[in-house]
């Protein structure tokens, strides 16, 4: 801790805890409103802040968006964690309730955002590069230890779970590109279905 600044760790805290507020109301006006024509300006009245805090607290609009990817698949991983510890479901049951979660029309938004920073980030746009970090890792853990609860081998779950993965993003893509909803349901219950065999 720096003697010169006494309150510097508390400050910190302090800073982290806003920013997360900040981040977290973002992701809900993104999520009720959409990406249309977003704005600082317009994010910032709409999340009872100026524009110029959301400056200070994320240096760039791009640098918040990616901010708002993160914790929207943060939220995410804790929506499957959630599921995992209901009495009676199976891991279909899981899979497919989390499916409906992922592929409600009000996180359309988000889902084109996640994918939309994820193509910058592979450009090799700096400001998109936190996205990458974790992208395939964070999801592994928990999708892994679901695997191994059902039985399966831990190199079988870890290939399991990249595949699982792998689907539900590529089906998401489908259905912001196509928008057939019905189309996209029944390919992921195919896949459910090879994948968990008769559940």
């Amino acid at each position: 801790m720096d003697d010169s600044h006494p309150g510097g760790e508390a400050e910190q805290g302090a800073r982290g805890d806003r920013r997360a507020q900040l981040v977290d109301a973002a992701v809900d006006h993104v999520a009720e409103h959409g990406l249309a024509d977003l704005s600082l300006r317009g994010l910032g009245a709409a999340i009872g802040v100026s524009h110029r805090m959301l400056i200070h607290y994320f240096g760039s609009k791009e640098q918040l968006l990616v901010e708002i990817v993160r914790t929207s698949e943060r939220r995410q991983r804790d929506v499957l964690s959630r599921l995992r510890l209901e009495p009676g479901l199976s891991p279909a049951d899981v899979a497919r309730l989390l499916w409906g979660q992922l592929t409600d029309p009000q996180l359309a938004g988000q889902e084109r955002l996640f994918f939309e920073i994820y193509g910058q980030a592979l450009r090799g746009r700096p400001e998109a590069a936190p996205v990458v970090e974790g992208l395939v890792t964070d999801w592994l853990e928990p999708l892994i230890a679901a695997e191994v609860g059902a039985g399966a081998e831990p190199e079988a779950a870890r290939n399991r779970a990249r595949l699982g993965l792998a689907t539900v993003r590529g089906l998401l893509l489908d259905l912001l590109a196509t928008g057939d909803h019905a189309g996209v349901d029944a390919a992921m219950d195919e896949f459910l279905r090879l994948y968990y065999g008769s559940e």
